[in-house]
């Protein structure tokens, strides 16, 4: 019988699942964040579970025969150990892989081939793949320590834009007015309450709002986007000694990731700078990474 697979893209906004019969996709289901985190992955588990059932229901199936899920946060082996043994016992299907999204999305931007994917979630991170296979990563070490240019710090810099001109330290901006309605607080006040309990997650969310206000003029929303683009570029052009060999050429490089997958104002500030590096050549095309997660549990 052709064997059931199943495909997981898991960030820290969003977990999307793709289910095929042998070569055929066949099912989509998307979901909450699940994004790993040291001592969690139960609850990682748990959400991940929801939407590859939801996912499998929609084919008239309970249980797939290989599961490949690339999470964010699975970079260290312990967490991808925790990880996959919890969801083996989510009895999900007779096999189960967990890798890192940032190596599905290689998988589906470049296939075994070499490449660099730059991605922007809620983090950030770039790695790449050489020639002989082995793999170079650069940043992606969490809120606290890294991610730039990542939807989390877009929405802190946001943040701490509006308190700035608050007090007068910076210019007005209409950050303020947007921010208030992203998070649905009444005044500055409720604004700082907000922030003060939110979450990596929660905070990322409001970068789509400040690139909007970035497209519609703003300087300050501007500055705050094209530093993040300044800092995504970079992680791929960093790489790029690492990758390049003596007349190989120009290496290639893709974004992926929800700041990065669709045709926004970050991404098109992002290829602009990566295009002027003659060193690298565009991959300007949508990555989906569930599908690179597909195409590993084709080989597992």
């Amino acid at each position: 019988m052709t064997p059931i697979l199943i495909g997981v893209d898991v960030g820290g906004t969003k977990t999307a699942a793709a289910v095929a019969r042998g070569d055929a996709p066949l099912a989509r289901a998307d979901g909450p964040g699940a994004a790993l985190r040291p001592g969690r992955a139960l609850q990682s588990a748990a959400t991940i579970a929801e939407v590859v059932r939801r996912g499998l229901a929609s084919i008239g199936e309970t249980r797939g025969d290989v599961l490949v899920v690339g999470a964010a946060g699975a970079g260290r082996r312990p967490e991808r150990d925790e990880l996959a043994r919890a969801l083996r016992s989510e009895a999900l299907a007779e096999q189960v892989v967990v890798t890192t999204d940032i190596e599905i999305a290689l998988v589906a931007a470049f296939g075994d081939g070499p490449g660099i994917v730059v991605s922007a979630g809620t983090g950030s991170i770039a790695v790449g793949r050489d020639a002989a296979g082995t793999l170079h990563r650069m940043s992606g070490y969490g809120w606290q320590m890294g991610d730039e240019g990542s939807g989390y710090a877009v929405g802190r810099a946001a943040l701490g834009a509006v308190s700035r001109a608050r007090d007068g330290r910076s210019p007005a901006t209409p950050l303020q007015q947007r921010l208030l309605a992203a998070t649905r607080s009444s005044d500055f006040d409720d604004l700082v309450r907000w922030a003060a309990t939110a979450s990596p997650a929660e905070v990322a969310a409001l970068a789509p709002s400040v690139l909007e206000v970035a497209a519609g003029g703003d300087l300050v929303a501007r500055g705050i986007a094209d530093y993040a683009a300044r800092e995504l570029s970079q992680l791929a052009i960093l790489l790029l000694p690492l990758l390049s060999a003596a007349g190989a050429g120009p290496v290639r490089v893709a974004l992926a990731g929800g700041l990065l997958e669709l045709d926004t104002a970050l991404r098109r500030m992002v290829l602009q700078k990566l295009g002027d590096h003659e060193g690298l050549t565009l991959v300007d095309t949508p990555i989906d990474a569930a599908l690179g997660a597909l195409a590993m549990a084709r080989k597992a």
